[in-house]
């Protein structure tokens, strides 16, 4: 499936509604899941990625088998690069109405495959912790459930180190070659639970 299919397959699809509702907000739950803290089992991030359920790993020629298949070549993709050559890495940013870059919808999909192993990644979550710096970029364009900044309880609530974090969106790149390096010793030690009986795309 081409990336701008799949763009507007995230966008029409509402039951259920999938993780990511475009392409660039699943570009960031993508590369959060190749850099954060732990591997997890396909199943356990793809199906609430894009809303669909196990079983849709076993037919092929259905719009879901096509969707799973184009999220495992970005995974790899981001994987590859990130390990080869870091510097080839480039987030699928969206495009703002003027055509300026908009950094949030990847921000939010980068933050929704944080919640789903937020407590491997309190390790970093914390004031005075040397890499949480990494996680600024991000978390600045992202909210809790009562619409509160993220930034709130761990740089305070001062607007203009708010706004200067927003600032720092062209350092997401190297942001993730930074979590990528500091996770990739102790990322493989939880083994996630093996599934059987469904297809490889």
């Amino acid at each position: 499936m081409p990336q701008d299919e799949l763009d507007r397959w995230l966008r029409a699809k509402t039951d259920p509604r999938p993780a990511a509702q475009s392409l660039s907000m699943l570009d960031g739950f993508i590369a959060a899941i190749v850099a954060g803290p732990l591997s997890l089992d396909p199943l356990d991030w793809i199906c609430p990625l894009l809303g669909v359920g196990p079983d849709a790993f076993n037919h092929g020629g259905t719009a879901d088998y096509a969707a799973i298949s184009a999220v495992v070549l970005r995974h790899n993709a981001i994987s590859e690069a990130l390990a080869t050559e870091p510097k080839l890495f480039q987030p699928l940013f969206a495009q703002a109405p003027n055509g300026d870059v908009d950094p949030g919808p990847w921000a939010r999909g980068f933050h929704a495959a944080m919640k789903l192993n937020l407590k491997a990644w309190s390790k970093i979550m914390t004031r005075g912790s040397p890499d949480l710096f990494h996680l600024l970029p991000i978390l600045a364009y992202c909210t809790d459930d009562r619409g509160q900044s993220l930034l709130h309880p761990l740089i305070g609530n001062d607007p203009i180190a708010q706004a200067m974090a927003r600032e720092l969106w062209p350092e997401i790149t190297i942001s993730i070659q930074a979590l990528r390096r500091y996770w990739m010793p102790t990322r493989f030690k939880a083994k996630p639970a093996t599934r059987s009986k469904r297809r490889t795309p």
